[in-house]
């Protein structure tokens, strides 16, 4: 196994540098951004005289975020919303890596799966969501499982993806080796897999709360979802848009913890 390593090491490692520094510049660019998007929000305000109740201002946004979070009222909603996407997305992620693992190794299976799978997902999750509430109950359960289904495909498809692109030397000079099936996917295929894997981990993770929030649509009476119905009932503009916001910074917070977790692991495969 020592030259499928070798040859794995070189294969698999990322640019040296420059990448790394224009990661490091695009994630510096965001607060700038994001203060470039205030401005223009506020002078949208000012200069449209909109009443709060159809476009409050960051202000007053900035206020009511503070309020719900003192009260603890945010903190209930979002603790729901964020445990039903990692929830389904965990039940997303085992499903996913199983079955894609599976598909890439038997080509006519995924043939024969690939195409029904994926004109699943043309049904909005939005017109499948009532039935899940439906059959399972307006609890947890229904909640994951509409967060697991919009989040499966992503995961499986990566997977399929990422096995297929391994260079079939590695996997030939890995058979002269004497490499088992445990060892096909320790060295050679899972560190080879990492970059194209954790791309639809990515899209997963966005996805899954997304999924969370259309169950709390359907029926909750927790989590963000639940949070916007009762706002949007109440002509509560500004805590809709702390709503958003909140949810802008779970993915985002998710984004970036997929991220560091990928380096981690592309650090510690490649020594």
């Amino acid at each position: 196994m020592q030259r499928t390593l070798s040859i794995q090491a070189n294969v698999g490692a990322p640019p040296p540098s420059a990448p790394q520094r224009r990661g490091g510049l695009r994630w510096a660019g965001l607060p700038v951004s994001l203060a470039g998007l205030l401005v223009i929000w506020q002078l949208l305000v000012s200069v449209g005289g909109y009443r709060p109740f159809i476009l409050p201002g960051p202000i007053l946004v900035a206020e009511r975020f503070v309020a719900a979070a003192q009260s603890g009222v945010l903190w209930r909603h979002t603790s729901a919303t964020l445990g039903e996407a990692l929830g389904g997305f965990g039940i997303a992620l085992v499903l996913g890596l199983v079955v894609g693992y599976v598909l890439a190794h038997i080509p006519w299976l995924e043939r024969a799966l690939t195409p029904l799978l994926a004109a699943s997902q043309s049904i909005p999750v939005v017109a499948v969501a009532p039935l899940i509430i439906l059959w399972f109950g307006p609890g947890l359960t229904g909640k994951l499982l509409i967060a697991a289904l919009i989040t499966f495909l992503p995961i499986l498809l990566a997977t399929v993806v990422a096995l297929r692109g391994i260079p079939r030397e590695l996997r030939e000079m890995a058979l002269i080796s004497g490499a088992s099936r445990w060892q096909m996917l320790r060295y050679v295929e899972a560190p080879l897999s990492v970059p194209v894997l954790f791309g639809g981990l990515r899209t997963g993770l966005a996805l899954a709360t997304t999924g969370a929030v259309v169950g709390e649509f359907v029926a909750g009476r927790d989590g963000l979802g639940a949070m916007i119905n009762i706002a949007r009932g109440l002509f509560d503009t500004p805590l809709i848009f702390v709503a958003l916001i909140t949810l802008a910074a779970i993915t985002l917070g998710l984004y970036l913890v997929a991220t560091l977790v990928e380096r981690l692991l592309l650090r510690w495969e490649l020594g």
